[in-house]
């Protein structure tokens, strides 16, 4: 099969040999992979253990082979791929918080993932999906996945007025899930004024390139960075209102350090809280997106071949454009 592969030094498309499930395992015939903030960074050499790997963790399509022991799915259903892998025993797992597990692996990031004409998944990390759905655009489910782990984290109140640095991908679905929680008002900050339009196009209250513009002098009950940069993170944790929450959303590169007031923090009881990945939230967000919470026409910018995964990603790195999929 044809499959994208991330070296140290390079990002090809090869021939690479056909998978084969495990007995609680099944193949999926990738309809669409989602490039996103994690595949670049393990180009740049974070985040996969081992090099090369087969990348892609947003991955949706249909069940081609079946293990053994696959009992709840059969050959030609419709699934999405929580891409998560938990050992279940250390520490971490044993407490529920499986999301922290000390041997934590993902597909696509650890194994082989969805950016390839097949991919190996348990049967336990598929949902099955209403045919009524589109599985290129399913692809999506596993970053909303991420931001509705975000709302867990975040215990939103209604009417909490919301800030957001980023009009990305997740940007945009966090602002999605701010509407359904009764966000009092979401605004946005980018710097890409092709991002902030569609922003508008879906209903934000307000889109700039700096919070300054914007007049709310006592500050947001509820702050989130979705761009992983530090002068964002810096700005936005200035601008939580007393009592208010900083979520940390966005990924940075791991040796990234920002700059805060631990007074404030302390003076003025702001909570800062971390979002990492899915925990409990696969089947919640298949829901969501089976009913219609999300655009996938407005979400989606491209969808180019999986022979283009190397120029597809360098346009990810360059900003242009929004949700960036490949098509085996």
């Amino acid at each position: 099969m044809k499959a994208a592969v991330i070296a140290s030094d390079s990002v090809t498309v090869e021939t690479v040999p056909d998978p084969a499930p495990g007995a609680r395992e099944v193949v999926v015939e990738v309809a669409a992979c989602g490039i996103c903030g994690t595949d670049l960074h393990i180009a740049e050499g974070e985040f996969a253990p081992t090099l090369p790997i087969v990348p892609g963790h947003e991955f949706a399509g249909r069940v081609v082979a079946a293990g053994s022991d696959v009992t709840q799915l059969r050959v030609g259903d419709p699934v999405a791929v929580d891409p998560s892998l938990y050992c279940h025993e250390c520490h971490y797992c044993r407490l529920g918080k499986n999301n922290l597990c000390e041997n934590w692996n993902a597909i696509g990031v650890s194994k082989p993932g969805g950016a390839a004409e097949f991919a190996v998944a348990p049967a336990a990390n598929c949902v099955r999906l209403p045919e009524s759905v589109s599985l290129q655009d399913a692809a999506l489910i596993e970053p909303l996945s991420c931001a509705v782990r975000g709302f867990d984290v975040l215990q939103p109140a209604l009417a909490d007025n919301y800030l957001i640095y980023g009009a990305g991908t997740m940007g945009l679905m966090m602002m999605e899930l701010a509407k359904r929680a009764g966000a009092g008002s979401v605004s946005m900050v980018d710097l890409n004024p092709a991002r902030l339009e569609t922003a508008k196009e879906l209903g934000c209250t307000a889109t700039v390139t700096s919070a300054d513009e914007l007049d709310r002098p006592r500050g947001w009950e509820v702050v989130i960075d979705c761009t992983g940069v530090v002068a964002a993170i810096e700005d936005g944790l200035g601008r939580v209102a007393p009592g208010g929450t900083f979520q940390q959303f966005g990924v940075s590169a791991e040796g990234a350090k920002a700059t805060f007031s631990p007074y404030r923090v302390y003076n003025k009881e702001i909570r800062i809280v971390g979002s990492m990945a899915v925990l409990h939230s696969y089947e919640r967000a298949a829901a969501l997106f089976a009913e219609g919470a999300l655009k996938p026409e407005v979400m989606i910018s491209h969808r180019l071949p999986l022979e283009e995964y190397p120029a597809a990603l360098d346009q990810f790195r360059q900003g242009i454009g929004r949700k960036i999929q490949v098509n085996p």
